[in-house]
């Protein structure tokens, strides 16, 4: 049963996303409208929480991937404007037309932050060369739905991801456990990760969890990855979204 809520919740919050993003970028100053979400303060608060405690561990990085951004890329656009002013972010997700949803948006961004902001739509099983390239890369709580996924997907980061970077994995706790898929401290750590700090949120700050973890010298990491991000793009009309796209936030 947890496993049907877990596809259940990741539908809606993508059809949720799709709405929006179609209202908000219908609108003439789109970032201005973005309290209009319903979940716009968790976001708010889970970039200022993820960035001070990433703060705590590393510098400011150059470059960030963001695996699983979704049509609003909220947690990549908050972190560029108000907390790494200097970082450039490659959002990385499955459906191509979440990313042109999200492109549009961040098209309305100033010219500062949109400059800095990349979209590019692929699997995170096809992304190997690339993944050494950033210092830091954050991991959408949706993107591999069941343990298995989880545990395959973190190893498949370690294995391409640079010694030293720093992975932000978002899980949940408690109860929020029947709605989001849970990440393992001991799948980090067979990923080739060490633990650097775990967040719980306290009461309803944030939705989600995350894992702040480093990347070790190099390791062989066994692990295939055969994980569905969180669903395939699907085709539906529901209160007038006619799109294909499923968010990985």
């Amino acid at each position: 049963m947890r496993q049907d809520l877990i596809r259940l919740c990741s539908a809606a919050e993508g059809l949720l996303e799709a709405h929006y993003s179609n209202m908000l970028t219908a609108l003439d100053n789109p970032l201005d409208h973005l309290g209009r979400f319903p979940y716009f303060d968790n976001y708010i608060n889970l970039s200022k929480l993820e960035h001070d405690l990433l703060a705590g561990h590393v510098a400011a990085p150059a470059r960030v991937a963001f695996i699983g951004s979704g049509p609003l890329p909220f947690s990549s656009l908050f972190l560029a404007m108000y907390h790494l002013p200097d970082t450039r972010f490659d959002n990385y997700d499955r459906c191509s037309v979440a990313n042109g949803r999200a492109m549009k948006l961040v098209g309305a961004a100033d010219e500062g932050v949109r400059a800095r902001m990349a979209f590019h739509t692929a699997e995170v099983a096809d992304l190997t060369a690339e993944l050494g390239a950033y210092d830091v890369v954050f991991l959408a709580a949706l993107v591999g739905m069941t343990s298995e996924e989880k545990a395959n997907t973190i190893a498949h980061l370690g294995k391409h991801m640079a010694d030293g970077a720093v992975l932000v994995a978002r899980s949940a706790h408690g109860a929020r456990a029947f709605l989001y898929p849970v990440v393992e401290l001991d799948d980090i750590g067979r990923g080739g990760f060490q633990v650097l700090a775990v967040h719980h949120p306290a009461g309803d700050e944030v939705f989600n969890s995350f894992i702040v973890a480093r990347k070790q010298e190099h390791i062989s990491t066994v692990g295939t990855i055969g994980c569905s991000w969180q669903h395939e793009c699907i085709w539906t009309t529901i209160e007038g979204v006619a799109d294909g796209e499923m968010s990985f936030k």
